[in-house]
Parts: C-alpha cells; structure tokens; sequence
C-alpha cells in the first residue's frame, strides 16, 4: 500500500544515537518527541489526546507533542518527511505500509527492544503482521500492533427472530453452507436475506478466503505466484451462488461500498450485511428509533479463520530519541489504553488484556461477539507479498467485479487472476 523509502545504512547509527545532537534543549530541559497520529473519528482523536495529555502530566522529561495526520495521504507525507530527515519520531501507520518502509532503512526494527510485559500482551499472529525481511537474511519488527478489524455479520433482529433461524454465536458459528439456507429463507418479495456490497471486492474475498484454507499466493524460492485453486475457489463461488443461483443477494448491491447498503438494511431490504467490526458505530448512530439489529460472528468453512492486517505504531529510523519514543509506546498501547483505542474507533484491540475488559465483553452493540472473533485473524497473506498492490488495483479488482457482475465465469475469472497477475509479480520477483 503506497510504498515509498531510503538508506538502511545510517539506521544502527541513528538508532544508537550517535548521529547529529539532538534539537537544542536546555541541559535539564524535556526531551520532546513527535507522535503523529491518524485518528480522524471524534471519539478516536480525543481518546488519542486524552493519552498523551496524560503521559505528558506524567513524564515532565519526555514531552509528546501530538500531530495530526491524514489517512488520505499519509504514506506519501511520510515519505517527504523521511527524505528529508525530519519524521515524526512516533509513527501512526497500518502494516501493510510498513514492508516498504523498512526494506529501506526508514523504519527502526523494534525486535529486540519492545518490553516484555508489552510484547506478551500481543498474541504472535498480530506480531506476524508487523515482520518482515530486515535486509539482512532475517526477519525485523517494524512496529507495535494495536487495532485490527474482523468481518462480522449484522442482522436485522426482528426479521431473524420472525423467521425461526438459529442465532449463531462466538462457540457455534453458522457454516457458510447455513448461511446460504438462512439468507434463502430470509428472501421474500423484493427483500433480500443479504447483500454483498462488492465495490472493492479484493480484500474481503481474500481475507474470507482463508476459511477454506484459501491464500491466493504461494511463494516458493522466493519467488511469488498467483494461484485459484479449490479453496480460492470456494468464497468465490459461495457469494457468486447467492446472487444468481439462490437469488438471496441483491445484484443492485454490488457496486455499492461497506456503508452504502445500510439505508436499505433499516428499511428491511436487505436482513443481513457482511461488514467489517467498525461498521456497528454507524448502525447505532443512524438506525431509526425501534430498530433492532445484532451482530453475528465470523462465518465458519474449513476454519474460521480471517486474514487481517493491523494498525500500527513504529518509531522512525533517523529519531533521536527511540528510547523514549519506545517508552511512550509502550505507555499508550498497554491494555487499559488499547480498550480506550478501540472503542474510540470501534476495532478490536491487539491486547489480550484488553479483549478480556469488561467494556470489550460487553452485550451492549455487539462488543462480545466482535471481540471473540479475535482469536480467528492471522496475518493476512497478502501482507507479504510484493506487488499486491499493482495486482489488486490493475488485475484482481476488475476481474472480481466482473465475476460477480456474471459477466465471466469463475473458470475465466481465475485464469485472469492467476494469468495477468503473474505478470504484474514478476517484476517485483526480479
């Protein structure tokens, strides 16, 4: 994802601090650092500053001054500030931006500095999203995990209820094979069981791709394929059945992105919408009075298991004070503070101590059910994989909107992925 960056070779050096002097300061005055964050929700800014207001009551010699940042262009910022040796020391990204960063020196590899008690609260799966070859023939971490999204299922109570469905849960998912029945079931008239807003397709397929052991990539002498085999096939093949063989989903839908079918889910067009964890907080700010809606958990084929990429905190390469950037870190994502993060921005929290808060496990707009599908997100393969991005804007995403379009078949539709993209990752296995 916008990958742009410069020398490894002045990265041991600035790590150890031995560069240039840090800004001038008086002797005994503050270290002062920079954090730039990507907060944008109103609750998620104030619940960043909240935390560095407190950090810095607190720490009177390490002074955090928060800047805030843009997802809209945040790599491409990033870049000019590296370039120009003046980053944020504290860097806000997700992981998939952080592969490009470091194979450049940009980044510091945290791997052997992150405090234990920190690097225990975060389970390995959510560390695998942030480790990447370091240059060297091994294997760096180039930042702190902290939020992460699952794909639930939200549903309109009131028609399950009418239709005498069982309500999965965290311990007994439905089957992708149950939700097909259910979604049939909940088809009448012009309403439809569910629908699959398919605007961009490539991620979602891929990440529920794994429920059946799908990876889309095999890597092998270094050097990385495309492939569509059984278990691509499946997700494919599933979601491509309810539009056209079942008819539960809307077709209307498909170009429609995550939020656009939710004005139609409270009129009760569609019953159900697969969506990411974060969608709940527009559910509960916009349903009409009286409208009951729950959230469901993670399908279930092979595994439940998702790919997932995370938020992140890194700390740049040319900073001159890592120390005591790691040291606010690790303040600002300890449990307690995670749970503050998360609910700000309605993700789950990398944190096992966290997930286990009572204000995670809450009933309350679905928090126990979107917490729970922790434990089904792994790295997402795509994360590794060079070139990703030029395959999902000029190969995947057309071909999977023309697949679900029925335009191709999925036969066609895997040789384009597998053919054109193979293409597209050759010259980045060069």
């Amino acid at each position: 994802m916008r990958k742009k960056v410069a020398l490894a070779a002045g990265l041991l050096v600035l790590a150890a601090g031995c560069a240039s002097e840090p800004p001038a300061a008086a002797p005994d005055g503050p270290v002062k650092i920079k954090f730039q964050s990507l907060a944008w929700q109103k609750e998620s800014i104030a619940a960043n500053k909240e935390l560095v207001d407190e950090w810095n009551k607190a720490n009177p010699k390490i002074q955090v001054e928060y800047v805030q940042g843009s997802w809209d262009n945040v790599n491409d910022q990033l870049v000019t500030s590296f370039e120009a040796g003046d980053p944020p020391d504290v860097i806000h990204d997700d992981s998939p931006a952080l592969s490009g960063f470091a194979s450049r020196g940009y980044l510091l590899d945290l791997k052997d500095k992150v405090p234990a008690e920190l690097k225990s609260d975060i389970p390995q799966a959510a560390w695998d999203t942030v480790t990447f070859a370091d240059g060297k023939g091994g294997q760096g971490v180039y930042g702190v995990p902290f939020l992460q999204e699952s794909q639930v299922i939200i549903g309109n109570k009131k028609l399950l209820d009418k239709a005498g469905v069982r309500l999965p849960t965290p311990d007994s998912p439905w089957t992708w094979d149950e939700f097909a029945e259910v979604s049939k079931k909940l088809t009448k008239g012009d309403s439809y069981g569910v629908a699959w807003p398919m605007k961009s397709p490539v991620n979602k397929v891929l990440n529920l791709g794994l429920n059946f052991g799908g990876t889309f990539f095999r890597t092998d002498g270094g050097k990385t394929t495309v492939k569509v085999e059984a278990g691509e096939r499946e997700v494919l093949q599933r979601i491509h059945d309810q539009l056209y063989k079942d008819k539960s989903a809307d077709p209307a839908a498909l170009g429609m992105g995550a939020a656009d079918p939710l004005p139609g889910f409270y009129a009760g067009k569609y019953a159900m919408l697969p969506v990411g964890v974060y969608l709940r907080q527009q559910v509960v700010e916009q349903a009409p009075d009286g409208f009951e809606w729950i959230t469901l958990p993670p399908l279930k084929g092979a595994t439940a298991e998702q790919g997932a990429v995370s938020q992140t905190l890194s700390v740049a390469a040319d900073s001159k004070y890592p120390e005591q950037s790691l040291k606010f870190m690790s303040f600002f994502l300890n449990g307690s503070n995670q749970v503050k993060l998360a609910k700000g921005d309605w993700l789950l929290p990398t944190s096992v101590k966290a997930a286990g808060d009572p204000a995670m496990t809450t009933e309350e707009n679905g928090w126990n059910v979107a917490t729970a599908s922790v434990k089904n997100l792994v790295v997402a393969p795509f994360l590794k994989v060079n070139g990703f991005d030029e395959w999902k804007s000029k190969v995947a995403t057309p071909t999977l909107q023309q697949f679900f379009a029925n335009k191709i078949t999925l036969d066609d539709a895997a040789k384009k992925l597998v053919d054109e993209g193979n293409k597209v990752l050759e010259r980045y296995n060069q």
